[in-house]
């Protein structure tokens, strides 16, 4: 049942702002009445009704911070963050729109903003990576003495500020500090810098270990790893690799991405062996998605993001990048407890139990439903149920492992 729009795009991308409302990213007024303006138009009119939210609760923010209100100045500030984060979904892909740059420069500015406004305990960092460094927020749970970190791998399509919304409050109220980070492929490195997706995540996840490890807060003994949405996938490849983590949540777990193209209708001979086929098979489908009679949030998946993320042209080159993402060879390697969701009417959480199924170490597989509220794709209407699950997993599983 839709919410906030009949339109499957606005739904999902509208429904996905207002979930953060729960810690603070949105208030349920703005989101409709912003989507309500929105009617039926297109990505231009969703563009501008958001930017134009976000433009007036950063008005408020400003006027409540130069009156000395820092609580409130810092709620309106994390609100329009998530509202310039909203306006540029639909503006995905290559090249990239100006207007969507501009609104992640927003997105990013506001949410800095809010965290000089938390007296230290959002602290902005840059962690060394190759030759540059990936964006990152620690945030601080408080207290002198080490305690137990998690750091939190990202999906497809987000960014680290939305991540803050939905793992850090609570997290930090649990007592964990955390921290969020973008990858390849994600957030700044991808619409600022170009960087694309990269399969060998535990290349990505080793040197953010390495600089976890440097601060002086954080218990070495216990890091955790936790990934959600494509993040379900990253982090199980990244753990099974990276032996200083005490335990690994995916949500959803998460199998080989190949297993995603068989949803494309094509002979079974032509997926088995991508470069026998080659392009040919794949260019009629294309021709289809990128014609006006192709669904419009398919090909914002396909074409617009799909295509974007992963640095490639075509669907025949995004199929033969998908084939790359495994975790069926190293499954077995990871040793350390394991947390894997699946949510009832997510598709991706489909590769959940075959992961589960595969791994040697203590695990456990918790299930979300739709009659509890918490159906769909990362549990996004019922992020408190989310976290009671899993945290207290998380705090009996460490508990276990010191003894106590």
């Amino acid at each position: 049942m839709n919410v906030l729009s009949q339109n499957p795009m606005w739904e999902t991308f509208g429904m996905r702002a207002l979930g953060l409302a729960v810690y603070g990213g949105s208030d349920l007024g703005e989101c409709i009445t912003t989507i309500e303006r929105v009617g039926n138009g297109g990505a231009d009119d969703w563009y501008q009704e958001w930017t134009g939210t976000a433009d007036r609760i950063l008005q408020i923010a400003r006027s409540c911070e130069g009156r000395g209100h820092a609580i409130s100045a810092q709620e309106a500030y994390f609100r329009a963050s998530t509202y310039y984060r909203a306006a540029y979904m639909p503006l995905f892909g290559a090249p990239t729109d100006p207007r969507l740059q501009t609104a992640f420069e927003s997105e990013s500015a506001t949410f800095r903003r809010a965290a000089s406004l938390s007296f230290g305990m959002i602290e902005p960092v840059e962690i060394p990576f190759e030759n540059g460094s990936l964006p990152g927020y620690f945030l601080h749970a408080g207290g002198d003495a080490p305690r137990p970190t998690i750091v939190f791998v990202n999906g497809y399509d987000g960014t680290l500020h939305e991540m803050y919304f939905a793992h850090g409050p609570a997290a930090i109220q649990r007592g964990y500090h955390c921290l969020l980070f973008d990858g390849p492929g994600q957030g700044r490195n991808l619409f600022r810098d170009g960087i694309s997706m990269r399969p060998d995540w535990e290349n990505v996840v080793r040197p953010v270990i390495d600089y976890v490890l440097t601060r002086p807060e954080v218990d070495p003994r216990k890091i955790v790893l936790c990934g959600w949405s494509f993040g379900g996938f990253l982090a199980p490849r990244a753990a099974a690799f990276e032996k200083r983590i005490a335990a690994l949540i995916a949500d959803p777990g998460q199998w080989d991405q190949r297993d995603g193209l068989r949803t494309i209708p094509l002979a079974p001979e032509v997926l088995a062996d991508l470069d026998a086929a080659g392009p040919a098979p794949f260019e009629p489908i294309e021709q289809w998605l990128r014609s006006p009679q192709a669904d419009p949030f398919l090909h914002w998946k396909i074409i617009q993001r799909g295509l974007w993320v992963h640095g490639v042209d075509t669907l025949y080159d995004l199929a033969r990048e998908m084939v790359r993402y495994r975790v069926s060879p190293v499954a077995n390697q990871i040793h350390c407890p394991t947390l894997l969701t699946a949510s009832e009417g997510d598709a991706i959480s489909k590769g959940s139990k075959t992961l589960y199924d595969a791994l040697l170490c203590p695990k456990v597989m918790v299930p979300f439903t739709l009659a509890e509220g918490a159906g769909g794709h990362c549990e996004t209407t019922a992020r408190r149920l989310y976290h009671q699950r899993v945290f207290d997993w998380l705090d009996e599983t460490l508990a276990a492992k010191s003894g106590n």
